[in-house]
């Protein structure tokens, strides 16, 4: 398969290691990724790279998740979002934000195994 070809999965996480990690699983299991460390950037990122999917942390400094799922809401409603978060406190908010996106929104509670992540990405990019 060529990269071109490749499902694109943008991949936001401010702790490095963590979203280096990500981007290992991914990539081994066939997707062409790119990992950002704020919102910031992943807006940026998605309007120049059109990704077929984010994976967002909610607990970022500056912006955060929920702010970026609103933009991305917003900018990018065809992008399916997958959270992978590790605080439960934010799971209600979330899936709030989510409720008002046209987008799916899945969630995903860190630690979180790389079979389980990648299941839950497959279906949300599966076509409706």
């Amino acid at each position: 398969m060529k990269t071109d070809e490749r499902m694109r999965v943008l991949i936001v996480d401010d702790e490095p290691l963590v979203a280096q990690t990500l981007g290992m699983i991914f990539e081994k299991s066939g997707f062409a990724t790119e990992v950002v460390h704020t919102a910031s950037e992943a807006i940026s990122s998605a309007l120049m790279h059109r990704p077929n999917l984010v994976l967002c942390d909610i607990e970022m400094p500056v912006r955060d998740g929920l702010k970026l799922m609103e933009d991305l809401g917003h900018r990018l409603p065809e992008c399916p979002i997958l959270v992978l978060t590790g605080s439960y406190r934010s799971l209600s908010k979330v899936r709030d934000c989510a409720a008002t996106l046209r987008q799916p929104v899945s969630v995903l509670v860190k630690p979180c195994p790389p079979k389980e992540l990648l299941r839950t990405a497959g279906r949300l990019l599966m076509p409706a």
